[in-house]
């Protein structure tokens, strides 16, 4: 399954790697923003949530760091590139 599949279908979580500022300037609906700096002082909490994970950020540098940082943590998880992306794919889900 791939990231545009799993993002229309509502499956998962998405993760906003970008920062508190980015974020709040525009987000995907219903994602959860964890900055990229963050994230491996939230592995715990990251793995709470519903898997895979698609992660984005502005151009899908950040988010492929971090899909790589939690992949080698044995997760479940796709980089999805910019947030506008992963809010085109939301717009056309079902």
């Amino acid at each position: 399954m791939n990231v545009e599949e799993i993002v229309k279908e509502s499956r998962g979580t998405v993760v906003d790697v970008r920062s508190q500022q980015e974020y709040m300037g525009g987000s995907a609906e219903g994602s959860i923003n964890i900055p990229l700096n963050e994230v491996p002082d939230r592995i715990e909490e990251l793995k709470t949530m519903s898997q895979p994970l698609v992660l984005c950020c502005a151009s899908g540098n950040r988010s492929g760091q971090a899909m790589n940082y939690l992949q080698a943590q044995g997760m479940e998880c796709h980089n999805g590139g910019s947030w506008l992306d992963v809010n085109h794919y939301q717009s056309q889900s079902n």
